[in-house]
């Protein structure tokens, strides 16, 4: 066992039991870790000096989160650990890096790197959604998480999947006023995906639990239900919404029906941050059941580059138990790569488990399904794409001009994803709309390619000799967007 030690990008479920294992194993891996201190979007961590429990903070969570924060303070002083730090380019050989803190940008060699990213809000937009006040349900749960306040005195959560009623309920717990919960989905929906959920009838109940006691807190549960506009300028208003059902006919729509509200979090399941997976790489595939291209991966991790391995919802959404169990298992192959002797039944019940958490995962799909209407019923004048300004209609517009199908030459004719988000926030939603005015399947239209920088970098990076030398050229060799955020001011709206 030689060569350099491993690097592991991200420090949330996954992250985390994979750096346990590797320092188990007598490795000192680098830990990566874009946040302030570990635990990942599920189980982030306040401040210190933050005074409320971890109970009231995670609620049925707080127990694995608690582990999970324990595992890493165990590991303080076996592991080379940076926080702070964004990792805003892959190529071979080289992650280029930034400290967040001090803007200081440097250069990684790695020999094997373990990308366990995570994932964000898939994001379908409807008129108003960038009034102020309007969130995403992954913004919404920072606030409350890191900087302990709500959105708003007065909140409508809507969209769907299980983090619309994790949200909901954890802002309840927290003392805020939620208004409505407003899912696209139905109760048919829940039915209809049963026998694929009780293969974890613990995940099952959890979930059943957190719908009882909002129904029993009496917090509105709308189903069938779209959000047709914000209403207000200068801060949100109001949200209309209605109810519509697909009958065996056609369209069922009820009236418009409007609630008083000064913030909105909203979200459709969510996207595997696929960027660094990219730059290293990776090939990809379409996923139907989660409506994305995902990095290749085999049962134990390996992607299709030799010394990258993919763990947790970066390579697709599985929650966070089984992103513990794939950061566990993807460190075992890295170790058995490099000729360390591992626990083969380890492995193989790592793999079993895992498989059994993907039953449950398609269940949730059919549980909470994407609106498939969305991009049929979305209006030219809406805007998708909100740091370019570029609406439904310009890339309708583009395809019958231009008889564009495939994403790439969309993002060249239009500009949309060439803004600081890098198609990060409205990659999704373009997609969706170039498939319904193509009229080809969503599987067809590929997706944006990963630029760097993955994420905004301030223009005053200042970048070490070797950092200057390694990522200058793979910049400027970039699309001319990776250009125009480096321009842009650091940070990132949510």
């Amino acid at each position: 066992m030689s060569g350099l030690p491993p690097i592991i990008v991200g420090a949330g479920p996954a992250g985390v039991r994979a750096a346990q294992t590797l320092v188990a194993h007598g490795l000192r891996p680098v830990l990566l870790d874009e946040a302030p201190r570990a635990g990942g979007q599920i189980y982030r961590q306040p401040p210190p000096g933050f005074r409320r429990s971890k109970k009231t903070l995670y609620g049925f969570e707080a127990g694995r989160a608690d582990a999970i924060h324990r595992v890493f303070g165990a590991l303080a002083g076996k592991l080379d650990y940076r926080p702070e730090t964004l990792v805003w380019n892959a190529q071979p050989g080289l992650l280029d890096v930034m400290h967040t803190g001090t803007q200081a940008a440097d250069s990684i060699a790695w020999q094997d790197v373990i990308v366990a990213t995570g994932a964000t809000d898939r994001v379908l937009p409807f008129p108003g959604w960038t009034v102020p006040g309007v969130y995403t349900l992954g913004g919404a749960q920072v606030a409350l998480k890191f900087q302990g306040c709500a959105i708003g005195r007065k909140v409508v959560l809507a969209g769907t999947g299980p983090l619309l009623y994790l949200v909901a309920y954890q802002y309840v717990k927290a003392g805020a006023e939620v208004m409505a919960v407003l899912d696209s989905s139905s109760l048919s929906d829940r039915i209809a995906a049963l026998p694929d959920m009780l293969g974890q009838p613990l995940l099952l109940l959890k979930g059943m639990y957190y719908l009882a006691w909002l129904h029993a807190h009496r917090i509105p549960l709308e189903s069938h239900a779209r959000v047709l506009r914000v209403e207000g300028d200068a801060h949100v208003r109001a949200v209309v919404w209605r109810r519509e059902s697909m009958t065996a006919d056609a369209l069922a729509v009820g009236p418009e029906r409007s609630i008083d509200c000064d913030a909105v979090g909203f979200g459709y399941a969510l996207r595997s941050e696929t960027q660094l997976a990219d730059l290293l790489g990776c090939r990809f595939r379409f996923d139907a059941v989660q409506r994305a291209h995902l990095p290749e991966r085999d049962d134990a991790g390996r992607s299709s580059v030799p010394g990258v391995y993919l763990a947790g919802d970066g390579a697709g959404i599985m929650g966070a138990d089984a992103a513990e169990l794939a950061g566990e298992r993807a460190a075992l192959a890295l170790l058995h790569d490099r000729g360390v002797r591992v626990d083969a039944a380890r492995a193989d019940l790592l793999e079993r488990r895992l498989a059994r958490i993907a039953v449950f995962r398609k269940g949730l799909e059919r549980a909470f399904p994407f609106p498939h209407k969305w991009a049929q019923l979305a209006d030219d004048k809406l805007i998708v794409c909100r740091c370019e300004h570029i609406s439904v209609g310009e890339l309708r517009q583009a395809v019958r001009d231009g008889n564009v199908q495939e994403m790439n030459r969309l993002k060249a004719l239009t500009r949309v994803g060439m803004g600081r988000c890098q198609g990060r926030m409205c990659g999704a939603a373009a997609g969706e709309i170039l498939a319904q005015a193509s009229a080809v399947p969503l599987a067809q239209v590929g997706r944006l390619r990963g630029q760097a920088p993955v994420k905004p970098v301030p223009i005053g990076m200042r970048m070490s000799a070797l950092s200057s030398a390694s990522s200058s050229a793979s910049v400027s060799a970039s699309a001319g967007s990776s250009v125009f955020s480096v321009a842009l001011a650091a940070g990132e709206d949510e």
